[in-house]
């Protein structure tokens, strides 16, 4: 996900996108840990991304309060 693409989303839908990429995160995880994964920089590329939801996430909510 490119940071253009997290700037345009609102805080709702920041939120919902956080919460996925939580989801699939853990889903990686999970495939490591039982050698089903064959991709491992997935697990670091959710991370970044999950790292820029919030950090855009964070900055949103600062503007408005």
């Amino acid at each position: 996900m490119k940071p253009s693409e997290v700037r345009e989303l609102s805080i709702d839908e920041l939120v919902a996108k956080g919460n996925e990429l939580r989801g699939e995160l853990f889903n990686t995880r999970v495939k490591k840990s039982t050698g089903q994964l064959e991709n491992n920089a997935k697990l670091g590329t959710l991370r970044k991304d999950i790292a820029r939801v919030e950090t855009q996430l964070s900055e949103k909510r600062g503007a408005t309060t």
